[in-house]
């Protein structure tokens, strides 16, 4: 029998993958060899496992993980290269992603440079609102916008109403204070800890999420923890600049899920990161360098979960005015059933006259 297989070498100059990989798709479970030999531990392959070891290149090439290259092996005919084609789908969805991502990064830095030779002086232009849509019996998202600071919340559990409310409250006090020397990113901060240490015990299931700009200067402070999110409209187009801290978000980035399914995954409400009274308190914070002529969105789920990133932008672009934008964006909501509350505050940065 021996004399009719392959010894690993043949075999991996055959399937185009490398000894060592053979080696470790063996541990893994994903290519056993047909025979080890009980005294020297070599291994050997049956021609007939060229077929699976070429998939396995050839997938690995496209940069497939393994556990999915594994799920893939499991498949045949159609339901294999539906799998393939549903995977590269989501790559492509992926790389316009971080080209968005890249765009914006490069734009920001950019902006950065010119801002240490010439920074003018802005101030914003903003409106917000909540609504309780048309399925659920209460309003649990608040929001907020005045001339130093930007806000929405949404609560969750049975006071999540009420935590809410309470981020808000925090943070306005940064509002009614004058800008000082104090870092815009760590009065920020310490206004979301009071807020975190003031919420409920976690094990009540009740908190917030909760997003915030606040303006000092020319420059934003940005604050984010949970599922709400920030969004920028320039000239290059919308960018989203805050990341879900959530379970779905999660399975997206380890490619266990497309962007596509995440809005109908069964555990979408799931948050990793929130206002809820627990220790681990860890919002992402970040500092923009804002310019006149840009228009900001902060919203919370009940908006973009069900109104494409395409709309959003048609209608940030078309608006007059803030007022405008965020009841038409709020209009959009209806049109798709407002299935849940929606929180929204659009501002414009304009240079001081």
């Amino acid at each position: 029998m021996a004399a009719e297989l392959l010894t690993i070498g043949a075999f991996a100059r055959a399937s185009r993958l490398s000894p060592k990989a053979l080696r470790l798709y063996d541990e893994l479970g994903l290519l056993r060899p047909a025979h080890v030999d009980p005294f020297n531990g070599y291994r050997h392959y049956a021609p007939a496992q060229l077929e699976r070891a070429r998939l396995v290149a050839w997938l690995r090439r496209l940069g497939m993980p393994l556990a999915r290259v594994r799920e893939v092996c499991e498949l045949t005919g159609d339901a294999a290269a539906e799998a393939v084609a549903a995977y590269w789908a989501q790559v492509e969805a992926d790389t316009a992603a971080r080209r968005e991502l890249a765009a914006f990064l490069v734009d920001q830095l950019q902006r950065k440079d010119i801002a240490m030779t010439t920074s003018p002086a802005i101030t914003l232009r903003y409106a917000a609102r909540t609504d309780r849509g048309l399925v659920r019996p209460t309003d649990q998202d608040a929001a907020y916008a005045g001339p130093r600071l930007l806000a929405v919340a949404d609560g969750f559990g049975p006071s999540g109403g009420p935590a809410a409310a309470a981020a808000i409250a925090e943070l306005r006090a940064l509002e009614a204070a004058e800008a000082t020397s104090t870092d815009p990113l760590t009065a920020l901060e310490e206004a979301a800890q009071r807020a975190n240490r003031a919420a409920p015990s976690a094990d009540e299931a009740t908190g917030s999420t909760l997003t915030a700009l606040l303006r000092s200067g020319s420059q934003l402070a940005l604050l984010h923890i949970g599922d709400s999110r920030a969004y920028v409209l320039r000239d290059s187009g919308l960018f989203r600049i805050t990341h879900d801290h959530s379970l779905v978000q999660s399975l997206v980035d380890q490619g266990r899920l497309t962007p596509e399914e995440a809005p109908s995954h069964p555990q979408r409400a799931q948050l990793l990161r929130a206002l809820d009274g627990g220790p681990e308190f860890a919002p992402d914070l970040q500092l923009l360098q804002a310019r006149p002529g840009e228009r900001y969105l902060l919203c919370t789920d009940g908006l973009y979960g069900v109104v494409p990133n395409e709309a959003l932008q048609d209608v940030l672009t078309a608006a007059t005015d803030p007022d405008q934008a965020v009841r038409d964006l709020i209009g959009l909501a209806h049109q798709a059933g407002a299935p849940d509350n929606v929180g929204c505050v659009v501002a414009d940065v304009a240079a001081v006259k």
